[in-house]
């Protein structure tokens, strides 16, 4: 999980760039800003910690959480009602 800042043009490249990073490294986005990885073993685990310490942006936060694959299994999804404000338009100007 992480929170970085995207304020300037400095923090949005910092941001893209970890984010290329981490998929190179086989995360995948599990919802914004937080990515998830199978890992075989503890081991792997702390391999792939040093290799994100090694390339963590300059500012924000990173957060690590490690969790069993029963754990996983576990997750519960809870979904209101869906909805979006989306206009499907080909119009260059659109009003609502």
């Amino acid at each position: 999980m992480f929170d970085l800042p995207t304020v300037t043009a400095a923090n949005r490249r910092h941001y893209r760039q970890f984010v290329k990073f981490i998929k190179s490294l086989g995360f995948i986005m599990f919802q914004e800003s937080v990515y998830v990885k199978l890992s075989v073993n503890e081991a792997a685990i702390q391999r792939m910690r040093k290799n994100l310490e090694v390339h963590l942006p300059p500012h924000g936060m990173v957060s690590l959480l490690t969790v069993t694959e029963k754990q996983f299994a576990s997750i519960e999804n809870l979904l209101g009602e869906f909805r979006t404000d989306i206009v499907h338009t080909d119009r260059k100007v659109v009003e609502l």
